[in-house]
């Protein structure tokens, strides 16, 4: 069997295992641990730097948006267009994170977590050509990763609530803690693209494209389940 194949296989394999844990696994949730939590209720004021670590934290182990971040950038090649579609994600995240806390719009995370899965689930397909061959059009890309980029801030707002901020210095505290967002969604970008950029010189990336974005968008669905049957059972 042929190294590539070999390897896209076993990589095929572990990313599959590493989808499923991290869905299943309430701890790598991007939630709200307990020492956050009691260490921003027991403070007041500014704190930046505080902030800046819980949003970088926030991304880093926010595996719902790395997902959907690998799906966007999964056919760009050209730094430009990375950066464009990048720049259309955090936008949408930064409208609805500031309007969600600063208006305490109080949505169930459960549903907002079930649309966030499914636009991991829309990503996938619209990589696999789905909707082409099912509709007979193309829906913009760039549209939706505005929209879905709405959705994922409004996800990042439900948890800011749930650390119940003081007011006191809350619109810095935003402000940081979406800075803190960006570094880590640089960071968890910077590496998705490095990985991805050993795997497109293989003969084996066009071959193996459809299989992982198939698992991607299982990802997506049992995310979705994961959260609509969270919702009902609580």
């Amino acid at each position: 069997m042929p190294k590539d194949s070999i390897w896209t296989r076993k990589g095929t394999i572990f990313f599959l295992i590493c989808c499923i844990a991290l869905i299943t696994t309430d701890a790598l949730a991007h939630g709200v641990t307990s020492g956050d939590k009691g260490y921003i209720q027991e403070s007041s004021g500014m704190m930046p730097i505080p902030f800046i670590y819980l949003g970088a934290k926030h991304m880093i182990t926010g595996y719902d948006h790395l997902l959907f971040l690998f799906g966007v950038i999964f056919f760009l090649y050209k730094l430009k267009d990375v950066s464009i579609y990048v720049t259309l994600f955090a936008l949408g995240h930064i409208i609805t994170l500031l309007a969600g806390v600063l208006l305490e719009v109080a949505i169930s995370a459960y549903i907002i977590d079930a649309i966030i899965g499914f636009s991991v689930a829309y990503k996938a397909l619209d990589n696999m050509g789905a909707f082409q061959r099912w509709f007979g059009f193309q829906p913009s890309t760039k549209i939706a990763t505005l929209v879905f980029g709405l959705f994922h801030g409004m996800g990042l707002a439900t948890k800011i609530l749930e650390y119940e901020i003081a007011p006191d210095g809350l619109l810095i505290n935003l402000i940081s803690f979406n800075i803190g967002v960006e570094i880590g969604q640089i960071l968890a970008l910077a590496a998705i693209l490095i990985v991805m950029g050993y795997w497109r010189k293989t003969a084996s990336f066009i071959k193996h494209a459809y299989t992982a974005n198939t698992i991607l968008m299982t990802a997506g669905f049992i995310l979705v389940g994961y959260q609509v049957t969270g919702y009902f059972v609580n």
